[in-house]
């Protein structure tokens, strides 16, 4: 459960913040959003790791 919650945070977090950079200098949208796509990517990896991992504890 733990392994599942962090990551949502992390991208509600991630999420926030890059609207706030973007409606701080709307000029650098395209920039943050690369950024901030790449990095809810890395977040989202380590849910779906941590479901990998429970369906092989499960099943094995």
């Amino acid at each position: 459960m733990l392994g599942v919650i962090f990551p949502a945070l992390a991208i509600g977090k991630i999420g926030s913040e890059a609207m706030k950079a973007i409606g701080r200098n709307p000029e650098a949208s395209s920039k943050i959003q690369t950024a901030m796509i790449l990095a809810i990517a890395f977040a989202e990896a380590l849910a779906i790791y941590v479901l990998v991992i429970a369906l092989i504890l499960k099943f094995i």
